[in-house]
Formats: structure tokens, sequence, C-alpha cells
């Protein structure tokens, strides 16, 4: 039975607006510029350049309402006259004012050369191999990670030889074309399959003396011992002193535990980061600018402007008129929103920048992480009037230019924890004091949780064992026992 009812709801829903906004406020400088690039591509009312009124500093005035781009757009519609009669063109230039128009980043080509696994490749040229053997050798090197180390098992690419090389071969046979072929290339230790193997086969690649012969009988059948820092059982169990172990340790240091990561020609893309912002000290005051000097200048483009001109001046307007100047002021809305979206989206940043800086001002003055205010999310959101998602899309992913180097923004946000004093201290300001005594601590006997505990405790700082752990962690400082020195 059919039953007619009505109900009340209530619903918040973004406009298209606002989530391209959002968007643009999450993206960091570098995704931003491409952000651009891509929208100047799609939409051909957007021209970048140097604009005839230089209005780069006024703000545009929407003169649509933000249900008019949810609707289905009519020629007959659009009233041309309210398009040629706004005489301040929309314009947006992201370029800093304190630089020239032709004053542009440039950035490092890098230059081409042999990658780490071409170089590998190279050298199967100077083995004499049949062609299954070569086959085999040539699978073995594309099977080696950027480290260098060949983290299969030998079983599952001797599986994947018959599937996709069509070679048939054994397991013994593999093992003996990656100890008499690929263990023998350089970097030495590349083809290994573990950490261990790596140091052995670099071990055994130089002259034997009474040392190293120790070393590789220590890693041979001790590796776990060694790698856990049980030195005294290490020492009983070979009869050494306290000398040969140490020697056996800077022996061990000597080694490269990556050998693919070293190699001279290895062509990563190098990434750089670009700050978003940048913090300055001049004349004892901290001063914030905006990073866009390479983004281009944004208006709208004259000759769509001369296109509605022109129609608007033809006595006959035909079909296909109509039609051309509503696809006109699709791109021209989508323009003006972009534009607009643009400036929101640097007068955004620049207010959350802003009262991160103020907050935080002792810090940026001085640099001393120690000078760190405990700081929240919702405490910058409250000082400026925004969301909590808002900072956040401001705060993550982007970068501040300080006097003190590079920093992620986020990193300036920290929870609080109260001294003996009951004063709010950051969390940050906790870990940077014990860091500091860790590093100062006697390596021959390291100190544990509970007595990091106990000196953070005398210091002021009463925290738990557990939060030491979580903190050190967080600072990846490895336990007590593997800081252990001899």
């Amino acid at each position: 039975m059919l039953k007619q009812s009505l109900n009340f709801k209530l619903l918040q829903k973004l406009s298209p607006q606002q989530i391209q906004l959002m968007k643009l406020i999450q993206l960091p400088t570098q995704a931003f510029e491409e952000r651009l690039k891509q929208e100047i591509e799609e939409n051909p009312a957007l021209d970048t350049g140097k604009d005839n009124t230089d209005s780069s500093d006024d703000d545009f005035q929407n003169e649509y309402d933000d249900d008019n781009g949810n609707e289905k757009i009519d020629a007959e519609d659009i009233n041309i006259d309210e398009y040629l009669s706004d005489d301040e063109v929309p314009s947006y230039k992201t370029q800093a004012n304190n630089y020239s128009s032709d004053d542009e980043d440039r950035t490092m080509p890098y230059a081409a050369g042999t990658s780490f696994h071409q170089s590998l490749t190279n050298q199967l040229n100077t083995f004499r191999m049949t062609e299954e053997e070569r086959l085999i050798a040539e699978f073995l090197v594309g099977s080696i990670d950027d480290s260098g180390y060949i983290r299969r098992e030998l079983v599952d690419l001797v599986d994947d030889l018959a599937f996709t090389q069509n070679v048939f071969t054994t397991e013994q046979k593999v093992t003996e074309m990656l100890t008499k072929v690929v263990h023998k290339m350089d970097p030495i230790g590349v083809g290994a399959r573990n950490l261990k193997e790596c140091l052995i086969i670099q071990l055994k690649s130089k002259p034997l003396e009474k040392i190293r012969s120790l070393t590789i009988n220590i890693l041979e059948n001790s590796f776990d011992l060694f790698v856990k820092k049980h030195y005294a059982k290490l020492m009983e169990r070979y009869s050494i002193s306290e000398e040969d172990l140490k020697a056996v340790i800077k022996e061990v240091e000597k080694l490269n535990p990556k050998p693919g990561s070293s190699y001279a020609g290895n062509n990563k893309i190098a990434e750089q980061i670009v700050p978003d912002f940048s913090i300055r000290i001049i004349d004892g005051e901290l001063d914030l600018t905006l990073n866009a000097r390479n983004a281009p200048e944004l208006h709208i483009s004259r000759d769509y402007s001369n296109m509605l001109k022109g129609y608007q001046e033809s006595k006959e307007k035909s079909k296909s008129q109509k039609e051309a100047v509503g696809f006109i002021k699709q791109k021209l809305d989508a323009a003006k929103w972009f534009i607009d979206a643009i400036i929101q989206r640097q007068q955004t940043l620049m207010i959350t920048m802003s009262a991160i800086m103020h907050y935080q001002y002792d810090y940026f003055l001085t640099g001393d992480d120690r000078k760190l205010k405990p700081m929240i999310l919702k405490d910058i959101a409250d000082t400026i009037n925004m969301d909590i998602s808002t900072v956040s899309r401001v705060a993550n992913s982007k970068y501040v230019s300080t006097p003190y180097g590079t920093k992620l923004i986020k990193e300036f946000f920290s929870e609080s924890m109260k001294n003996d004093q009951g004063e709010d201290v950051s969390t940050r300001e906790i870990k940077t004091i014990l860091e500091t005594v860790i590093k100062n601590e006697d390596k021959r006997k390291p100190l544990t949780d509970d007595k990091l505990a106990a000196v953070l405790k005398e210091k002021g700082y009463p925290i738990a064992r557990r939060t030491i752990a979580k903190y050190r962690e967080q600072l990846d400082i490895p336990v007590a026992r593997l800081r252990k020195e001899i």
C-alpha cells in the first residue's frame, strides 16, 4: 500500500567552488604550480602574462550567485552587457612583488648517465657465459632492488624464469650464477639476499688477515649475537679480548650495508623541497612571505571578451552563435571561479601561517626547540575563526623556510604536558631534552627507559617509562642494549 508523507531534512552540501578551494589549499607549491598549468591548458578563457590594466592587486567581486554554477546555461539568458561593462578585468598575479617579471627561478637540470641496473647489465659482457646462463644472469640482475639486494627466494625466481623467459633451469644453477657472476660485480655485495650475506661477500673480497677472518667467522656463525650486541657472550665463545672485538666492530663499520644506494651513477630523481612560506628576521621582527615566485599571472582572456563584443554588435544572431556564446560563458565562469579560489587560497595560507608564526614567535626568533609552545590544530583554528580541517590542509605537506632551516609546518604542532611546577610544556621540548640526554650518556652503560625517566624527572619532567619508550621510538632511537658500545 502506497503512503505519502512529508519529511523535513537539513542537509549541508559543498558547492563545486568550495570543493575546488579546499583542493587548492592542501596543495604544496610545486603541486599547485602543476594545477595552474593544467587549468590554463583546459580553460582557454584563462590567459597568462602581463595585463594592460595591471589590476592584479584588485579583489575580484563575483557577480553571479553560487547556485548559478549548478544551473543549465542557456544562451538566451546571457546578459552580455553585464559581462562587457565589467571594467575591472579579474587578474591574479602569483609572483611576489619584490621580484621583477624576468627574475625567475631556474632549476638545475640533471645530467643523464648510466643507471644502477644498466651498469650491472653492462658488466655481464665481461663474463663468458652460454646463452642460457646469460638469460639467468640478466634475470637475476633485473631482480635486484635499489639497495642492491635480491629479496625473493631463488626457487620463486626459477619458476619466473620458466614462465616469463621460457628458461627451464634448477635452483642449483641459479645459485651458481648468483655466486659466480652477480656477486663478483661492482659494487661489491650486490645481489646479496640479506644483510649477513652482503657483509660476508664484502669481507671475502678483501685480502684475508687475522681480524678479517675472525670477523667472517663471527658473522657466519654468531650473526644474531653480534647484531644484538651480546659482546660478553661473543668474547667468551671465541676466546677473544675486548680489543679484538673492538677491531671486529671497526671492520664491520667499514662495510656498506646498502651497496646499491651508494652507486655513483645511480640516477634517482632528487626530491627537492620548495618551501611554501618564508620567515625572515628583519630588524628584530619576523617577516612572513608566501612563496609564489614561479607561478604565472592569470587573467581573463581578452580574445573571449572580443568574441562577446562581436556577438553583441551582430544584428542577426544565428543558432551557432548562441551556442558559442553559451560555451564562452561557461569558460568565463570557470575562469573567474578559479581566479577567485586562488585569491582565497592565498589569503587562507597567509592568515593561517601568520597565526602559527605569532603563536610560536619566540621559537622563530631564536630557533630554540625548548621555546616551542604546546600547539594543536584547534588553537590556530580558534585564533583565525576557521575550521580545524582548513588548518590541517594548510599544515600538511607544506614547508616554511626559516633562518634555522626548512621545516615541515606540522612539526610545530605538539601536545602539552605539565612539568613539576605545573607549567604546560611542549612534547617537542621533552623529546629534545630526551635526545640530548641519550646523546651524552655513557655508551658503555647506556641508560634504560626506567633510568631515562628518572633523569627527566630530576630535570623537572615527571614522565612515565612507557611514555619515554614512545618518544624514543618516535625519535628512531634504539633500546639501551642496541646503543651499547665497547
